[in-house]
């Protein structure tokens, strides 16, 4: 299933969500293109969303969650990539690819 928060998070004079899959990343990164959202847009466990997209998201079937259900969704799925686990030039998991 793919989760997103309410486009709430500033950045660079737009607001942005945050979109998880509970599944896999691949199913993360499908739907992400479906959406049109860049693979630059991916973020370790999650792809930031811009607030003009957030009614296509949800359109197309991405369920609207408080921001720490994502976190726990990600957690219980064990898909969960802190920052502070992720060290820089690390390759990411065969799964997150």
């Amino acid at each position: 299933m793919l989760y997103l928060d309410r486009p709430v998070w500033p950045w660079r004079g737009r607001l942005w969500s945050h979109l998880i899959s509970d599944v896999s990343y691949a199913e993360l990164h499908a739907f992400a293109e479906a959406l049109g959202a860049p693979r630059r847009g991916f973020d370790r466990d999650h792809y930031d969303i811009p607030a003009d997209r957030f009614a296509a998201a949800v359109w197309l079937g991405a369920q609207e969650v408080p921001s720490r259900e994502l976190v726990r969704l990600l957690r219980e799925a064990g898909l969960r990539r802190p920052k502070h686990l992720v060290s820089a030039g690390q390759p990411a998991p065969p799964s997150a690819r």
